[in-house]
């Protein structure tokens, strides 16, 4: 088992370190730059770069079928076939080829960059061969001889974390020993033990996102990886001897119903993962993740200055009319000119634009056209007002879907994705068939035209329930497809309708320049890097009014940047005022988003609220750029939080936030009078966000923020140079 370093790369404190064993196998090993040499695991399997499954070839043991479908016959067959590397301006990418000697090829893409404290990593697989081959697994990533610091066992050193998902509770951590989930080599060494977990369906943050961390606490390192498509996925952790190793990407056939074949002369690329080292424990590897989709980000000039936001929503509760939109235009362009000219930039106008009930009650859904009792006059002079107080222009779609109400679309079933010879139906909505080409210039003229065509800046897309296992793919089983997808498989067409979908999203804004482009699904069902490097920002969850706001918005910096997490501050006019503060701090965990009764709020919300936008322009640059740890006992109920949280997020050298913190606190029931927060040493408060009572002192010879006056469900933020 002895091990051969045949390449070591680096970039940005990550070493990739590539070894082969006596066997000929070579693994990928992802360490901190200056553990190189403290790289000492040789006494285990060595993990392939890449693992496949192809139909036919026999299938892995050790008890295995119906657990993992790695470590075939199909891996096996593959040798290293050589590597190459191309330096770029800022980024080393590392290709390695490897063969089957029946005329396959897979390619392993290894992207590192200065500008990622992460790696990308991508396979592909070729098919040289005379004949289509059908691959019921194909691997995105592996890493493998986890942990590579020590020999032996090492018991009880190695972490698993997870996060859990649902509605309105999204990225809850869950964290335990390996040993909990049966992770450990059996004593003959001859179980396969698995842990294979996923989500399957078209919400890929649903039970879990797609995330994994390993922690080693003896040596400090954890390892973190996750799948960026949104589509059904699959992460394993796998075990047989004492190396511990972690795959991901699409969900294989025996967890997500996919197979692909491949003609002679093809390539199928899977989707790139993303994954890293790093000295610290999860906070630190799942920020590291989170942050590599900065690289990938083309935002529009107005996101620079991460601008507050509007929505209608929870005004009129899915009921917009062109009478309330001109109330709220009128209310926020007043608190313009309180704050001299500046205030809340983005207007958005939610669901129900086009019906006349409340959204949700009805789903005229698919032929988008403006409600001529809510809009008498359109659109199009609703925008003109709101350009006029020098706010942007959004509006909602959730153009995937054609809804019951809308019988016309709802019917077309040749248009409509369907399983079993069946068009999919969940409640009242069923899924356009987004690979098809007439669907796609359909939705241009009715979703991109009509961007154009009324001045929208803004387009919120949402996207209300899940397709489920897949779809079929037009065609029969064996022949070329009329679209892209495997007609054998239902998950390879999910895969596609994912992918035509995300191209429709840049097909957009290549037609509309400048538009920003916010992510929804019932919440934050959407949360991976392929919708965030397409979105501005993304709604955080569904959890709009809810105590637990600030906990799932916390959860968020393991996710995804806090500049794309939009939270929502609900503001009603019978609430007290501390509730306001609470809400705010909320917002300043990520994009501060308003909704609420503009047209009853008290002077003292007003103020409150014209009082926000200033403070947040003033923590914006810290909350886009920064690093964030967590203080405050564990939060166990989400719907009856007790204690105290707080987030204390460092500027990050070398950007605008650079010398300057931000700590965020809140107060759950059961909450004590004062608390203790460390902070960096030497640090002076700048300005301070919270209601009159609170008492927030700076001991920066200790790194101490001291808060007093605390009641339950307080609110507060301390902005520090």
């Amino acid at each position: 088992m002895a091990r051969t370093v045949i390449a070591q790369y680096s970039r940005n404190g990550i070493a990739a370190l590539y070894r082969r064993d006596d066997a000929g196998v070579v693994e990928l090993m992802l360490v901190p730059v200056d553990l190189t040499g403290a790289v000492v695991r040789d006494d285990c399997a060595a993990e392939p770069l890449v693992q496949a499954k192809i139909v036919g070839d026999d299938y892995p043991f050790g008890f295995s079928q119906g657990r993992t479908m790695r470590n075939s016959a199909t891996v096996a067959a593959m040798r290293y076939a050589g590597q190459r590397v191309e330096e770029r301006a800022g980024e080393t990418v590392v290709i390695t080829r490897l063969e089957d000697p029946r005329g396959y090829a897979y390619v392993h893409v290894l992207r590192m960059g200065d500008d990622s404290q992460a790696v990308e990593i991508a396979t592909s697989f070729e098919n040289h061969a005379d004949a289509p081959v059908t691959l019921e697994m194909l691997s995105s990533f592996t890493l493998g001889s986890l942990s590579p610091f020590v020999q032996g066992l090492a018991p009880e050193t190695l972490t698993l974390h997870r996060l859990r998902s649902t509605w309105s509770a999204e990225g809850r951590l869950v964290s335990e020993p390996v040993e909990d989930e049966q992770l450990e080599p059996s004593w003959q060494g001859f179980s396969a033990n698995s842990v294979r977990y996923g989500s399957i369906g078209s919400f890929p943050v649903r039970q879990y996102a797609p995330f994994v961390g390993l922690e080693d606490t003896t040596h400090g390192v954890t390892w973190a990886a996750a799948t960026t498509h949104a589509s059904s996925w699959q992460i394993e952790l796998y075990r047989r001897d004492n190396g511990l190793a972690i795959s991901g990407g699409i969900a294989d056939r025996e967890f997500g119903h996919w197979t692909r074949t491949i003609a002679p002369g093809e390539t199928f690329a899977a989707p790139y993962a993303v994954a890293t080292a790093v000295h610290g424990g999860v906070d630190d590897a799942s920020q590291a993740l989170a942050g590599n989709v900065r690289h990938r980000l083309d935002l529009p000039d107005s996101e620079r200055a991460m601008p507050v936001v509007f929505n209608e929503f929870c005004t009129t509760w899915g009921v917009p009319t062109e009478c309330s939109v001109d109330e709220q235009i009128e209310f926020l362009g007043r608190l313009r000119r309180r704050n001299g000219g500046t205030g809340i930039d983005y207007f958005v106008i939610d669901a129900g634009w086009f019906d006349d009930k409340a959204f949700e009650a009805a789903s005229r859904l698919g032929s988008w056209q403006v409600s001529p009792t809510a809009f008498p006059h359109g659109l199009k002079p609703v925008v003109d007002r709101v350009h006029a107080v020098g706010m942007k222009a959004g509006i909602w779609f959730e153009f995937e879907i054609a809804g019951r109400d809308d019988a016309e679309c709802f019917n077309r079933r040749a248009w409509l994705l369907s399983r079993d010879g069946v068009t999919i139906t969940s409640g009242n909505r069923r899924w356009w068939d987004m690979r098809n080409p007439d669907v796609r210039a359909y939705l241009a003229e009715r979703v991109i035209d009509f961007l154009q065509e009324n001045g929208f800046d803004y387009v919120k897309v949402d996207y209300n329930d899940t397709i489920g296992i897949g779809c079929e793919t037009p065609g029969a089983a064996g022949e070329r497809a009329a679209e892209p997808g495997d007609p054998a498989s239902l998950g390879d067409g999910l895969v596609e309708q994912i992918r035509a979908s995300q191209e429709f999203f840049r097909e957009m804004k290549r037609r509309v320049p400048g538009l920003i482009v916010e992510i929804c699904a019932s919440g934050g069902h959407r949360l991976v890097q392929s919708f965030m490097e397409i979105g501005s920002m993304a709604s955080f969850s569904d959890a709009h009014e809810c105590d637990e706001i600030p906990v799932i918005a916390a959860n968020m910096h393991r996710m995804i940047l806090p500049r794309q997490s939009q939270i929502w501050a609900v503001v009603k006019h019978d609430q007290p005022l501390a509730k306001l503060y609470y809400q705010v701090a909320s917002g300043l965990l990520g994009r501060l988003c308003f909704s609420g009764d503009t047209g009853s709020l008290r002077d003292e919300q007003v103020e409150t609220i014209a009082a926000a936008v200033r403070w947040y322009a003033k923590a914006a640059p810290v909350i886009d750029h920064g690093v964030s740890a967590w203080f405050g006992p564990r939060i166990v109920s989400y719907r009856h939080p007790r204690g105290w949280q707080a987030v204390v997020r460092r500027g990050e050298a070398g950007t605008p936030a650079e010398g300057r913190t931000l700590a965020v606190l809140h107060t759950f029931h059961d909450a004590p009078g004062a608390v203790e927060i460390p902070v960096p040493a030497g640090s002076v408060a700048d300005d301070v966000w919270a209601r009159p009572g609170i008492d927030v002192a700076v001991d920066g010879a200790a790194g101490v923020l001291r808060v007093s006056g605390l009641r339950e469900f307080d609110g507060l933020a301390v902005l520090l140079r």
